[in-house]
């Protein structure tokens, strides 16, 4: 099926989308979601984002901190970046190990920023974002995100927005230390890849009908986004900035594909 488009409104969002989200907008879009009908929860969100600013240092709690608060699961996620502003950054992870009262420390002193690791951007780079990764999206960037399909954020840090912080459970859910580098890769536009596999979902780049080791993959839900070209899910075709969702592989039709996403639930 064709999931649906909701158009999120954030004030650190972007007036200028891509075309296949119509171009100049009156208002700032910081998110595009695709949703399931009433009555199909998929275990996987998908969504692009738009960023003229620094969004909230913040931090997902893992499955374990998450149930304890009521939450059916907690939150994995990953990026593939779409197109990224010279001088673009991402925030992932920390500079160096720190104790939790150091973190804390930095929290109550407005020194946070310096102590979050910075990286450099460009589009086609790939990051995985498990579950207690202290992490920022800075601006001039759009970006794919797929992500365990719930909404559950502790924010350690807002620049000063008046919104709620969460720094207690933030804390707890933090792993304080570096992020591993292995988390990121840049993709090859021309070559089929599994970008990753992580503890609850994979996702694959693939190049035309080329379905490399996305085969062998077993899943109970594919999720499909296409990058260029068009691909039919179950008899529906999808275009860019569209996603499509199936229950199993022989129901994706990459004849048309040039690029796409495919990200599917680890059995």
């Amino acid at each position: 099926m064709k999931l649906r488009r909701k158009i999120v409104k954030k004030p650190w969002g972007q007036t200028a989308l891509p075309e296949i989200f119509g171009g100049k907008q009156k208002e700032k879009t910081g998110e595009i979601w695709f949703q399931a009908p009433k009555g199909v929860t998929p275990a996987l969100m998908t969504k692009y984002l738009f960023t003229s600013e620094k969004l909230s240092i913040q931090v997902h709690p893992d499955n374990r901190l998450a149930r304890r608060e009521g939450y059916p699961h907690g939150k994995d996620e990953c990026w593939y970046v779409v197109d990224a502003e010279p001088e673009a950054l991402l925030g992932l992870g920390l500079t160096k190990e720190v104790s939790r009262t150091k973190l804390h420390a930095a929290v109550a002193c407005g020194q946070l920023e310096p102590l979050i690791d910075w990286k450099p951007v460009r589009a086609g780079d790939f990051y995985y974002v498990p579950a207690g990764t202290i992490h920022a999206i800075g601006p001039g960037i759009t970006l794919i995100e797929v992500q365990q399909n719930v909404d559950l954020t502790y924010r350690l840090y807002d620049y000063g927005r008046p919104r709620e912080l969460h720094l207690e459970q933030a804390l707890e859910a933090a792993t304080l230390k570096p992020y591993a580098d292995d988390n990121h890769l840049a993709v090859d536009p021309g070559t089929t890849a599994q970008l990753r596999e992580g503890r609850h979902f994979r996702l694959f780049h693939v190049a035309g009908t080329d379905v490399g080791t996305l085969g062998e993959a077993k899943a109970a839900e594919w999720q499909v986004v296409p990058l260029e070209g068009k691909t039919t899910v179950r008899d529906k075709l999808i275009a860019p900035g569209e996603c499509g969702l199936c229950t199993k592989l022989s129901e994706i039709d990459l004849s048309q594909n040039q690029r796409c996403l495919i990200a599917t639930t680890v059995k």
